[in-house]
């Protein structure tokens, strides 16, 4: 695991250059990246969502589009049209943003539902079908969409179908004060995103993406995702709990974590860090508990509490 440690020093390092005080948050962003799966940050305006993403392409040396989601948007506006070319007699496909190694889908939560949806296949199966052909995504691919609150004024709420298929939520939040202070003086002659440089490349990304995928998980660790799924189902807070896509998330983030950390094979602390962040956005709350300002997060507080950890020791009272 030496390999993946190095590329996620190297890259975390490079990225705190230009985002500060959020080692817990580019982490994330990287377990995503070696589970070839896809973040959501909600979060406000200015606190840094776009500059995660577009530091974290220039880090590896990625391929890096961005999509302004508005209310106008088209699907076509994101996967691509297939245009008419009179010298040739055929339609020529003239791919659209979503053909890029990281996504900055930004304020996804302002296009309609139907545009929204343009990203479910790219996100899900990696390529796109227009006009009855299918085009692949280039490789490594991955979505870092952002969304304002919901209950800011002009947003569609994301469907649970377009949730479920991102692999992890975050919310950046506020730096310290000494990490805003170091930021205004880091800006006041250029922004620090124009001298980062690549330190990893392509095929380092995608050899550590094999390595994660071969971290050893023991059939109780396995037994212990699914029963902590099964948990979000059955309480009673719950109007639906989280799907079985939810277990491969919470799976896979936990080998990445495991790996990050110099590890071949997982241990329930891996696996209890990334829930707050793989099922949070999985699970719907009942209108009755809605009522009552019952959050996911305390759910699965809840659910980890009442769910026996593999190895642990019962202390008698």
């Amino acid at each position: 695991m030496t390999l993946v440690q190095q590329l996620v020093e190297k890259v975390s390092g490079n990225i705190e250059k230009v985002i500060y005080g959020k080692q817990n948050e580019i982490r994330l962003c990287l377990v995503a990246l070696l589970c070839e799966g896809h973040v959501l940050i909600e979060d406000v305006p200015g606190v840094g969502k776009t500059v995660l993403a577009k530091s974290l392409a220039k880090s590896i040396g990625l391929q890096f589009k961005r999509i302004q989601f508005t209310p106008d948007l088209l699907p076509s506006d994101v996967t691509g049209v297939s245009i008419y070319n009179q010298l040739s007699t055929y339609f020529e496909f003239r791919p659209g943003p979503i053909f890029a190694n990281v996504v900055l889908a930004d304020e996804i939560n302002r296009a309609t539902p139907k545009t929204q949806s343009a990203l479910l296949e790219a996100m899900e199966e990696k390529q796109v079908t227009v006009d009855g052909q299918t085009y692949p995504e280039p490789r490594p691919f991955m979505v870092l969409a952002t969304q304002n609150p919901i209950e800011y004024e002009g947003t569609f709420p994301l469907p649970e179908a377009q949730l479920d298929r991102f692999l992890i939520r975050i919310s950046i939040g506020y730096p310290d004060a000494r990490a805003e202070i170091n930021m205004l003086g880091e800006q006041q002659t250029v922004h620090p995103l124009e001298r980062i440089e690549q330190v990893v490349n392509e095929s380092e990304i995608m050899e550590a993406q094999a390595m994660v995928r071969q971290v050893y998980v023991d059939d109780k660790i396995k037994e212990y995702i699914v029963d902590l799924n099964r948990a979000t189902r059955k309480h009673n807070n719950v109007y639906v709990g989280a799907s079985p896509r939810g277990s491969l998330a919470v799976y896979r983030t936990a080998q990445a974590s495991a790996a990050m950390d110099g590890r071949d094979y997982v241990i329930p602390d891996d696996v209890k860090t990334m829930i707050p962040y793989s099922l949070t956005h999985r699970l719907i709350i009942n209108p009755a508990a809605r009522i009552k300002n019952v959050t996911a997060a305390e759910v699965l507080n809840e659910t980890m509490a009442s769910v026996r950890v593999p190895g642990a020791v019962a202390v008698k009272g």
